[in-house]
């Protein structure tokens, strides 16, 4: 018994396995046990924490993707209200009401400082002078109403609603992408002023010019021969249209035919010359013989 169970017997059996882990005092066994214990806690942190940053990533990916499906659709959506907003001037020229401080609605952004300028010290000293008030109004495209003279009766009617405000006002209208303009007024101004010089006005000063992109020149010599002709002075009248037909590169009828029969003539030429001369030396060739 004593043989068999004493220590020195074990002793082989567990030398090179039990006792480095089971000696404490030992340097060489605390090492792997303290690793141990901090490795096996640790690996599980570790998967934990990839997966966690895998699903944090897979859920910010889908967010993105909702967040930028979200911004197309509002771009989509909302381009033709911007467009609406964008062509809205026209209305608001007519909520808006009549300019307070001036003659001039440059809703288009055509006109300079000067011709402002020139506007307001003319219509200005007409109305001090003769008491008709015109204004001018600029947009750059109409939606609303066919043309130009439709939406400037509608500026009439919406900016002096009843006869008496608007019994000496004048309205005067440029579309800058259409390339027209309208004349319109109350009738105290319509009789001032008179037919022959408002058909004038909206078929040569307005028209003319603007088709050149000269809206300055067009919408100041429209009210310099409105306030002319309100003070009985003669009609500085306007612009001419410019006759801009070109030339055409095509061949008149005459031409054609003509160059149709020196064609005729240079074929049948050259034919013959083609089949006479050939023959011609086959001939002397053989009478040579």
């Amino acid at each position: 018994m004593e043989t068999i169970l004493s220590p020195r017997s074990f002793s082989p059996l567990f030398k090179t396995h039990l006792l480095p882990q089971l000696q404490p005092k030992s340097s060489y066994g605390l090492k792997p046990i303290c690793c141990a214990l901090r490795k096996q806690p640790s690996q599980p942190c570790q998967f934990v924490k990839q997966s966690f940053y895998k699903r944090t990533s897979w859920v910010s990916n889908v967010h993105q993707g909702l967040a930028a499906l979200a911004i197309s659709l509002a771009l989509n959506f909302s381009l033709p209200i911007l467009t609406d907003v964008a062509l809205a001037s026209e209305f608001d020229i007519l909520n808006e009401g009549p300019p307070k401080d001036s003659y001039v609605v440059d809703d288009a952004g055509v006109l300079s400082r000067v011709t402002k300028s020139d506007l307001k010290r003319l219509l200005s000293d007409l109305e001090s002078r003769k008491g008709y008030h015109i204004n001018i109004v600029t947009v750059r495209k109409l939606t609303s109403k066919a043309d130009a003279f439709e939406y400037a009766d509608q500026v009439l009617e919406r900016w002096y609603p009843t006869v008496e405000e608007g019994n000496n006002k004048g309205i005067v209208v440029l579309v800058t992408t259409q390339k027209e303009g309208a004349v319109t007024g109350g009738p105290e101004f319509i009789k001032a002023v008179g037919d022959s010089v408002l058909d004038a006005t909206v078929s040569e000063n307005l028209p003319v010019l603007a088709t050149e992109e000269k809206y300055n020149e067009a919408v100041f010599s429209a009210a310099n021969r409105l306030v002319a002709a309100v003070d009985g002075l003669p009609d500085p009248g306007g612009p001419q249209a410019k006759d801009n037909k070109r030339e055409s590169n095509f061949k008149t009828r005459e031409e054609t035919d003509e160059k149709r029969g020196q064609f005729t003539l240079v074929v049948g030429g050259l034919l013959v010359i083609a089949f006479v001369v050939p023959m011609a030396q086959y001939y002397a060739y053989v009478s040579k013989k």
